[in-house]
């Protein structure tokens, strides 16, 4: 605030005049500096021009130029050009409705007559700031809170100072206004519309229309953007006067929509009250305000949206947002026998898709409920994946088509580390959705947690704030409000493309669920809650008074819905089975059908594919594209392999990716550093040397009607990557959709993703996904934490029975994965990660698949694939047999080690070292999960007098062993022992000590080459 009087800014201009002499500035800098010289050197040469130019600049917009500048102008002994006479500013000429009082402003033009005075300026400036006030702050004195206090949801016309004002608001306590300002008007300056048309109230008006705008039901927090236009376009549609208003068509749409929102669960309350449902009483709001984004989103070319939510209120939106039939729902409450596969889940955690007409634009949208577990927000990121993807195959590059609503709770979106992980993606190039409308289900209490205990920020919302997504915080008690602002969140989403949040601040009728009792915990609040009508009630007696509805209506139309509900009800109690099937969220339209579900189709390709696409990947990119000189180099390594007609591990993935990008397969590889590779080994994107930001992309110009290649570094972000890419890959089959995780270990932090979603998934929801991970696994000496992916995980995680010893090993590669759940492999050769990866496209189903990748073997001079191990009529190798000496002679074969990955090289090598290469076989197990009973039975029949070993690197409680073991016995009916041959059991996954990691190693291969 400027408090310098205008004689004591006059010698500031003296006093500096000497330093600004000495350095002379640009009109653009003069023009946002003080006054800082004096008039006499200022009015010679280019600084009097200067002067009038700036002068003509303060007739035209006082406020373009400094403070001091602009009590400068106004001085009596100013001598002005004669062309430039005095002006009111353009507000000033703008017709009001205020009395007829002189505006105080110093915006006012000067006058010789009437100067500005300090105390004038004074009280503008003051002006100014509670204006500002209000807007940054106004949303902490909001009466957003339905708990806290009683009023009339309908009076939108008297100011809050008026109604609650025993003191000021907290917003303009700390501002100095005298009685005598309020009477006063005042030029209102271009950050503010609540004038409508009126360019100039008086204070006590503006104060007024501030509260109605900033400080009623409605707190908005949106002054941290840092974009003009965006601030201003919310000013537009919640500063100008009588905007936040509903007509009577809408009111009347309104009370429909809320009242089947409460007749629902006062049905489900009624039929079962102890029933676990997480029902949404005290916030039924919600639901009109999902009705209203889809409506607005339908008005504005959205084709589909795609909700993902926890489970409270899950049930109502099912019933009223997808209209599932309420039969449906209702028989998830018999505990009825499935008919189809997979063990099902409880009925909130159930997702549908859903196509219909929009009743309010007649469009019709597609309606899509993401599954999801009990863990809350985990879904969140999976349902950006899906939103992604649909974008992707729908040709939305303007991403208004599908649009992702994420509901949350309180104490879960500011708690929960997913949230932020989501949020993070939200301006990312290969994540961005175009934006997704964020609704809080605002409890005000987490389980049994008060926020004080649950957070340390003001507000749970306050996470949204670091993408500049404007907050929404509504009563739920007003629902013309809530309406309000749903609307206007699907307008900004449409319009700005980011996110947008609607905090409904709410309470929770019941406990956590039904069963549980909140007077335990909160006995004060709880006995406040029992005593409040629900929204719907409220409403209807302010529509009554309104000439909106009659008592009439609202009992006909309560009575009409509970009818409807005991039709319902009565069908699902003739219901003896129901169908999981009947609760997908994603289908795959046609894809199973007519397929036989024992045959794959080939993986290998022709010998022209292979090396048309190795030739690519070989050469450098086109142009005076300039690369780094070790790339260089590489690429000619890769070009003399070619010529060889051999691979190594990069080569190999490139060819896999290239053929089924020719084959029309969409490819999308993501994770952390994934463009060149951890290891340097992969460089699908080359970056030029002195031009910045000019890449180029090896296997997107391979063909010319090639299949699309994405291939993106993630945020450092596993848990929200790993589930938005599991999303991704559900959305089309033909799709190899990839996460790679840094180093293996990086898994560990989406552990709650592998266990929840990916891995049973078919099972709870009939959701098939053939996701492949990629995690880097094996003991190199580098600690703990960077060398083991926790391969006895995923074996663990794995539904098959291994008592179970298959009767007909006939087909039984295809049979068992068609009943497993998941893939777990970890290969050797470059050729046979070819054939894996493209079998995950030619299966007639979708599994996701675990694959552990090489270190040290994407260099291994022994770790190569020659072209024709990828030709046509070749196949991915379960097991590799031993090729060496041993096999010519297996009677002789002492010993017969299993074993996975590249340790096999490390015990090959010893073996022929040692010269026992004819005295131990060693066969490698490429697909630990399906177990191999056939191909394992084969080469134990084959050695009938070695002893047999599983041989790994890991330590005995790590590793492949705990899943082996048992298998091995199924598959040799007990009658051979099996030895382990590895590292002792140990809580750490590897040593970080160099000498005792060696003193393993060693200890370990003495195990291997041991004999007796």
């Amino acid at each position: 605030m400027l408090k310098i009087a205008v004689a004591n800014i006059i010698q500031i201009i003296k006093a500096l005049n000497t330093y600004l002499a000495q350095r002379r500035l640009s009109k653009s800098e003069k023009f946002g500096t003080s006054a800082a010289s004096n008039k006499e050197s200022f009015l010679n040469g280019d600084s009097k021009e200067y002067i009038e130019d700036m002068y003509k600049a303060w007739l035209r917009d006082p406020s373009s130029v400094h403070a001091s500048w602009d009590a400068y102008f106004r001085e009596r002994d100013y001598q002005r050009p004669p062309t430039l006479e005095p002006v009111l500013v353009k507000k000033q000429l703008a017709p009001t409705n205020t009395p007829k009082t002189t505006v105080r402003t110093a915006a006012t033009a000067p006058s010789v007559s009437n100067p500005a005075s300090p105390k004038e300026i004074d009280e503008h400036l003051n002006v100014q700031a509670i204006i500002r006030s209000y807007q940054v702050r106004g949303h902490l004195v909001a009466r957003t809170n339905p708990l806290y206090e009683m009023f009339d949801i309908n009076d939108k016309t008297t100011s809050l100072s008026e109604k609650f004002g025993k003191s000021p608001p907290e917003v303009i306590r700390y501002h100095k206004i005298e009685s005598s300002m309020m009477n006063t008007p005042f030029l209102l300056p271009e950050s503010t519309r609540i004038g409508g048309s009126e360019t100039s109230l008086p204070l006590k008006e503006i104060v007024k229309r501030l509260e109605l705008a900033y400080c009623r039901h409605i707190g908005i927090e949106y002054m941290y953007i840092n974009d003009v236009e965006r601030c201003n376009w919310l000013r537009e549609h919640f500063e100008v006067p009588g905007v936040v208003s509903l007509n009577k068509a809408e009111k009347r749409l309104l009370l429909t929509r809320l009242a089947r929102a409460v007749l629902f669960e006062k049905f489900l309350q009624r039929k079962w009250p102890s029933e676990k449902r997480f029902g949404i009483e005290g916030c039924e709001i919600m639901i009109p305000c999902i009705k209203t984004i889809i409506d607005t989103c339908s008005q504005l070319d959205g084709e589909m949206i795609i909700l993902g939510m926890a489970h409270r209120g899950r049930l109502n939106v099912l019933a009223n947002i997808c209209r599932k039939p309420l039969k449906k729902i209702f028989a998830q409450f018999h505990g009825l026998e499935p008919e189809d596969e997979g063990s099902g889940d409880v009925k909130y955690h159930l997702g549908v898709y859903a196509e219909r007409k929009n009743n309010v634009t007649n469009k019709m949208v597609k309606i899509v409920l993401v599954a999801n577990p009990s863990h809350l927000e985990e879904g969140h990121s999976v349902c950006q994946g899906r939103v992604r993807a649909e974008q992707f195959y729908l040709n939305d590059d303007e991403q208004k088509k599908v649009i992702p609503i994420l509901m949350h709770g309180d104490a879960a979106f500011c708690g929960e580390g997913i949230c932020y992980e989501t949020i993070n993606l939200s301006n990312l190039t290969n994540y961005k959705t175009g934006g997704t409308i964020h609704i809080v289900v605002n409890n005000q209490i987490g389980f049994t947690t008060d926020p004080r205990f649950s957070r340390s920020a003001p507000y749970c919302t306050d996470i949204a704030k670091v993408v500049n997504a404007p907050v929404f915080h509504v009563n739920s008690d007003d629902p013309e409000s809530a309406i309000y602002v749903s609307k206007i969140a699907a307008m900004w989403r449409q319009k700005f493309k980011t996110d947008v949040v609607i905090d409904i601040v709410c309470y929770r009728k019941h406990g956590h669920n039904e069963a549980d009792e909140p007077m335990f915990t909160q006995p004060v609040l709880y006995t406040k809650i029992k005593g409040m009508k629900n929204v719907w009630e409220k409403y209807c007696e302010a529509a009554k008074q309104q000439g909106i509805v009659t008592d009439a209506e609202i009992n006909a139309y309560r009575d009409t819905y509970d009818k409807i509900c005991e039709l319902e009800f009565a069908k699902a109690a003739k219901e003896t089975t129901v169908r999981f099937g009947d609760w997908i969220d994603s289908p795959w339209k046609h894809f199973f059908k007519n397929k036989d579900m024992t045959k794959c189709e080939p993986t290998g390709v022709s010998l022209d594919v292979i090396k048309h696409i190795a030739t690519k990947f070989s050469t450098p990119p086109p142009g005076d594209f300039l690369i780094h000189k070790n790339l260089q180099r590489i690429l000619r390594l890769r070009m003399d392999m070619v010529k060889n007609e051999t691979i190594d591990w990069a080569l190999g993935e490139a060819l896999t990716f290239g053929s089924l990008l020719k084959e029309g397969v969409h490819v999308r590889l993501s994770g952390e550093d994934v463009e060149r590779g951890t290891f340097s080994h992969r460089h699908h994107v080359l970056h030029h040397q002195t031009k910045d930001k000019t890449r180029y992309t090896y296997l997107r110009d391979l063909y010319p009607d090639q299949a699309s290649y994405t291939v993106s570094n993630s945020p450092i972000s596993e848990y929200g990557v790993l589930g938005f890419e599991h999303g991704y890959s559900m959305v089309n089959p033909h799709s190899l959709i990839i996460w790679e995780a840094q180093f293996g270990d990086f898994a560990n932090n989406g552990q709650t993703m592998f266990d929840t979603m990916i891995c049973s998934g078919q099972s709870k929801w009939i959701r098939q996904c053939g996701m492949v991970c990629l995690l880097p696994h094996g003991l190199e000496g580098q600690g703990p934490e960077h060398s083991s992916a926790r391969v006895e995980r995923y074996l663990e995680l794995c539904a098959d029975d291994p008592d179970y010893l298959p009767p007909d090993f006939t087909n039984l590669a295809m049979k068992q994965l068609f009943d497993i759940n998941w893939i777990v492999a970890n290969c050797t050769t470059p050729a046979n990660y070819f054939h894996l990866l493209r079998r995950q496209i030619k299966l007639p189903f979708r599994k996701p698949l675990m694959l552990m990748t090489p270190k040290s073997l994407l260099r291994h001079p022994e770790a190569r694939s020659n072209f024709s191990e990828m030709k046509e009529g070749t196949e991915f190798q379960r097991l590799i047999p031993c090729k060496e000496r041993a096999s010519e002679n297996p009677d002789n074969v002492k010993k017969l080690i299993f074993c996975t990955g590249k340790i096999y090289y490390d015990f090959m090598k010893l073996i022929k070292d040692q010269k026992l290469d004819d005295k131990i076989a060693i066969a490698r197990v490429e697909q630990m999960c399906p177990f191999p009973y056939d191909l394992v039975v084969k080469e134990c029949n084959k050695y009938k007098n070695a002893k047999i070993a599983w041989g790994q690197e890991e330590h005995k409680n790590s590793g492949c062993w705990m899943y082996m073991h048992p298998r091995f016995e199924t598959a040799l009916k007990g009658k051979r022992p099996i030895l382990y041959n590895g590292r002792p059991p140990s809580a750490s996954t590897a040593s970080g000590n160099k000498i005792q990691y060696q003193k393993e190693l060693k200890n370990l291969m003495a195990s291997i080459i041991a004999l007796d």
